[in-house]
């Protein structure tokens, strides 16, 4: 069953835009936020739209309101993440 909220068994699941396309992977749950460590070749356009930093941070937090739907295998980000 898809849901939109994350839980700690989300943790190692791959993050993805819209359209599919990897940025990241679940690194952490922590009190309902996901922490994500960003694919090396996400472009600071894509961190920018998601409100996260320079690509020197270790993880990101990743607010639940930008995510479309997570599955058994992936978090899916909503179209204007």
């Amino acid at each position: 069953m898809d849901r939109n909220h994350v839980t700690e068994e989300d943790e190692g699941k791959a993050v993805v835009d819209s359209v599919g396309q990897k940025i990241g992977m679940v690194t952490e749950v922590k009190d309902g936020t996901a922490y994500v460590d960003a694919d090396l070749g996400l472009t600071d356009s894509v961190r920018s739209k998601l409100g996260w930093g320079s690509a020197d941070e270790d993880d990101y937090m990743l607010d639940e309101n930008r995510i479309h739907t997570i599955t058994d295998d992936e978090v899916r980000l909503k179209d204007s993440f």
